[in-house]
Parts: structure tokens; sequence; C-alpha cells
């Protein structure tokens, strides 16, 4: 959508989406993350020491 003014200018902003609150996760989605973390971790460091044995 767009609104031109007396000039003929064109005003063509964004519409700007529906606000809305996020929900607090639930006990059974943090602890998922947590596992994420953990494994996350685990990874990242078994690359380092790869790369770190490797050179």
């Amino acid at each position: 959508m767009y609104t031109t003014n007396e000039e003929g200018i064109l005003n063509n902003y964004a519409i700007e989406p529906a606000m809305y609150f996020a929900e607090y996760p639930t006990v059974y989605e943090q602890q998922r993350y947590m596992l994420q973390g953990a494994v996350a971790i685990l990874l990242v460091t078994f690359i380092s020491l790869i790369a770190f044995a490797a050179s």
C-alpha cells in the first residue's frame, strides 16, 4: 500500500506487523535447550581438539 501527497510524491512505508508477546518456554523446552547447548559445547570442543591435534 502507498499514499501520495498533494505534489504526487509517493509515501511507501512498510506496513508494520501486529505485535505479540512471546510465551515463556515450558519446562520440557527448557530442558531441551539445555541438552542442545551441552551437545553444541561438546561438538565445538571436539572440533577444536581435532584442529589442535592436526596442526
